[in-house]
């Protein structure tokens, strides 16, 4: 998992409400399990017409939008089934973090867990990265602190095991099996546990 830490990027902005997982990433796109793959496909239904073809008006598909590390979203974004593929679509694309209102529970969850920074901000900040679209922003997820164009500084709020993982580029797994010398020397002190656990 690629570590965050600190990193300035332009946004591109799609602030629509409610923006559940489906159209994050269709249904019928989800074939695989691999983690690569998935950005072509993300807001499938949104970027492209019936034929393929990408609609100027999306967003995603205008000059500006290309290289942004930064999708900056509504409110409830990520809603609806629990598809890490959501996720796995963001990141293809080339995200490293999504600004919004608020997330749905369990797309906050996967995005954390698979290295995407999700940053919940209120609505005044919210209204300014809105105002200056393209512009660039500054995460410092050590500070916990977005910084915009024009100076203005928001905190967010994460996990504290959360950010440990993504300061680190670790998943939960690699972060006990990081842990296995702690174990052994448990172990050592207090030797293994046999015939279940004692009362």
């Amino acid at each position: 998992m690629e570590r965050i830490t600190r990193f300035t990027s332009p946004t591109v902005a799609w602030p629509a409400d409610d923006v559940d997982t489906d159209q994050v990433i269709p249904a019928r796109f989800l074939k695989g399990t691999a983690r690569s793959g998935w950005g072509e496909h993300l807001f499938a239904d949104r970027r492209y017409d019936a034929d393929g073809r990408p609609r100027p008006e999306f967003p995603l598909n205008r000059p500006e939008a290309k290289g942004a590390r930064v999708l900056v979203a509504g409110r409830n974004f990520g809603c609806g089934s629990s598809r890490e593929h959501a996720v796995w679509a963001l990141q293809g694309y080339g995200f490293q973090a999504v600004i919004a209102l608020s997330f749905a529970d369990i797309f906050r969850g996967n995005a954390l867990k698979n290295g995407l920074l999700p940053v919940a901000v209120e609505e005044s900040t919210h209204a300014r990265l809105l105002s200056a679209p393209g512009s660039a922003v500054t995460v410092d997820l050590e500070a916990q602190k977005v910084t915009l164009a024009d100076g203005m500084g928001a905190s967010f709020v994460i996990d504290p095991f959360a950010r440990y993982c993504l300061l680190n580029g670790i998943d939960e797994l690699q972060f006990l099996l990081g842990q296995e010398e702690a174990v052994a020397a448990y172990e050592r002190r207090t030797g293994p546990l046999s015939g279940g656990i004692p009362s």
